[in-house]
């Protein structure tokens, strides 16, 4: 693997800040990451932010196929000849925004969910894994790089301050566990921060499921939307449309005090929650 300094001054190319870039510069680091990956050779793989392929070369050896995804259409061209000097035959790579990727019809071509993978970029992570979740059933499961901020939001527990909505979202559909830490030094140029690498397994059948997922995201969203308010003023206060007294009397039928704040809920109390709009035809029909 030729360092990304190496072969960026080749190209006389620069990593553009505007979308996060951050190259691995570790080939030891990639194979890592792949071997704890558990690719095998029957898997297709989407790999966010192809970037130099770093990760892209190893899962290509491991996997059947890789459909590698980047905006940037100078770093696209360098990778291609970076295929074609290791021999790789099997990736298809696709510049886009992974945001506008169909990634349904994708699958459909692949003939098999695929592994989604990537060092995500720090400004757009959380609209990737919302758009994940939401995507779930056409997907087999994902390894993301991330960073340690984002990483503690995604696997804190309830009643500290990195728990919010997207902790509730993915912790709803899945189990997440630290597959490896990788440091800062580790990527060109050096990012302010470490980074660790999480396995998001979505589950195939919820122990608390929402009568209406989509409604459940909206309630998660509001009750978050001004965290540092109770929910019941949280929710009134919200795109839901409730007054204050159809709040409370909803928290209190879900058995949630009224004076509670959303980070001290659990999965499973925000479910409840949800599910009593569902009860409750006049109070959900207010959302508009």
């Amino acid at each position: 693997m030729t360092s990304p300094r190496t072969l960026l001054s080749a190209w006389n190319l620069h990593p553009k800040k505007q979308l996060g870039q951050h190259f691995l510069s570790d080939p030891s680091t990639a194979e890592m990451i792949t071997a704890r990956s558990g690719i095998v050779s029957e898997d297709i793989v989407l790999e966010i932010g192809a970037g130099l392929g770093a990760l892209t070369i190893p899962l290509a050896h491991a996997a059947k196929k890789v459909y590698a995804v980047d905006t940037d259409s100078q770093i696209i061209e360098l990778l291609k000849t970076e295929l074609v000097a290791n021999s790789i035959s099997n990736v298809v790579l696709i510049k886009e925004n992974i945001l506008k990727v169909n990634i349904e019809r994708l699958a459909k071509e692949a003939g098999r969910r695929p592994i989604v993978i990537g060092n995500l970029p720090y400004n757009i992570s959380s609209q990737i894994l919302v758009q994940l979740i939401k995507s779930r059933s056409i997907v087999s499961r994902a390894i993301f790089m991330l960073q340690k901020e984002l990483s503690r939001r995604i696997t804190a527990k309830p009643c500290c301050r990195d728990y919010g909505r997207l902790t509730v979202m993915l912790q709803y559909c899945a189990d997440i566990k630290k597959i490896a830490d990788i440091k800062a030094h580790q990527f060109f140029p050096k990012p302010k921060v470490d980074s660790e690498v999480l396995e998001i397994n979505f589950k195939t059948a919820m122990k608390y499921p929402a009568r209406d997922e989509a409604f459940f995201f909206k309630v998660i969203k509001a009750a978050f939307g001004q965290r540092r308010k109770t929910l019941r003023n949280a929710l009134a206060g919200s795109e839901l449309h409730l007054d204050t007294s159809t709040a409370q009397r909803v928290l209190e039928n879900a058995g949630i005090e009224p004076s509670r704040r959303a980070e001290t809920l659990t999965v499973s109390e925000f479910v409840d929650l949800s599910n009593v709009f569902e009860m409750q035809p006049f109070e959900k029909n207010q959302t508009g």
